[in-house]
């Protein structure tokens, strides 16, 4: 087996070895998903070699040959399913302690430094090949994502930053606090939602930041849900039909049926009242004081016919 003497230093050689025969670290805290591995060797296959070579350890402990690969697995790995026959790897020849093992391991790992996303997608533009594109292990859709969502104003390389000092009255600062709690609390939160629904968000941002002339992703939010409470009544076609039939037997909210999301104190004052007398008499349970205005509605539209949603049908009543 062939070897190149490196520059002074650290003692390393740049060798070939049978990847098949390396020895793999036993713990390894770098993972790659299926398609990353599958996307590695078919890069492999394509170059027909390693364009990043692995660092593994000898200095007397392992057989030549049969060094511990402590950066490169998954390389070495691909390169076995590509089908080399040999690899160049970079061999550490002085003697190493087991601590600074793992932390060649890990820095190797972990030093990987961050993308600039506008930098990144002005670069990946300007590969024609679709196959060079491919080897690149960027796909459209992530860039697509990229682009959709602005990346030079989310690029830390184009943000001025300042510090901002929140002062807060002894009557807000709980509520503050509870705000900072909930928001740690669901920082690692996930949920699953179909990529037709992602871009149509996307779309619907972009919008909003060309309307309101703004580029703050909280503040086009903002400009969004106030649009939401003003049309509140809107959602009423996720349980009603045109033709007033209910779509489902579950529950809404109030909101959607009055509009708004308060009403003014003297009438609820009202509504309160009535609630608790139609529960003292024993008319609508406790707790249900929608039954009384679905009773109030329910007689100004059908008289003394009316029955509620839920009444099993008596003997003589008309079927739908």
């Amino acid at each position: 087996m062939s070897s190149t003497p490196a520059p002074a230093g650290l003692g390393r050689r740049l060798v070939r070895r049978d990847p098949r025969l390396l020895t793999r670290l036993p713990v390894n805290a770098h993972y790659q998903t299926k398609e990353e591995f599958d996307r590695l060797v078919a890069n492999i296959k394509e170059d027909g070699c390693l364009t990043s070579v692995p660092l593994v350890y000898g200095a007397g402990e392992y057989e030549e040959g049969r060094e511990l690969v402590l950066s490169g697995n998954h390389r070495c790995d691909a390169a076995v399913a590509a089908g080399l026959d040999e690899i160049d790897v970079m061999l550490i020849d002085d003697a190493q302690s087991k601590d600074q093992l793992i932390a060649r391991q890990l820095s190797h790992n972990a030093i990987t430094g961050k993308d600039d996303p506008a930098t990144l997608q002005q670069l990946y533009d300007q590969i024609e090949d679709v196959d060079w594109r491919a080897y690149s292990g960027l796909d459209d859709e992530v860039l697509q994502l990229l682009a959709e969502v602005s990346p030079e104003g989310l690029s830390e390389a184009n943000l001025d930053f300042a510090t901002v000092s929140l002062v807060f009255l002894p009557n807000e600062l709980e509520a503050a606090r509870e705000a900072f709690d909930l928001a740690r609390l669901s920082q690692n939160a996930s949920w699953l939602a179909a990529r037709a629904d992602y871009e149509q968000t996307l779309d619907t941002l972009a919008s909003t930041h060309a309307a309101h002339k703004v580029g703050n992703v909280a503040t086009a939010l903002h400009a969004i849900l106030a649009i939401v409470e003003n049309h509140l009544t809107d959602l009423q076609t996720g349980y009603q039909t045109p033709t007033w039939e209910a779509l489902h037997t579950g529950q809404v909210g109030l909101e959607t049926v009055l509009g708004a999301r308060t009403l003014p104190a003297p009438a609820a004052v009202t509504l309160n009242k009535a609630i608790a007398a139609a529960e003292g008499r024993g008319e609508i349970q406790q707790g249900q004081g929608w039954r009384l205005l679905e009773r109030l509605a329910g007689e100004y539209l059908s008289g003394s016919n009316w029955q509620p949603s839920d009444a099993p049908a008596q003997q003589g009543d008309a079927q739908p």
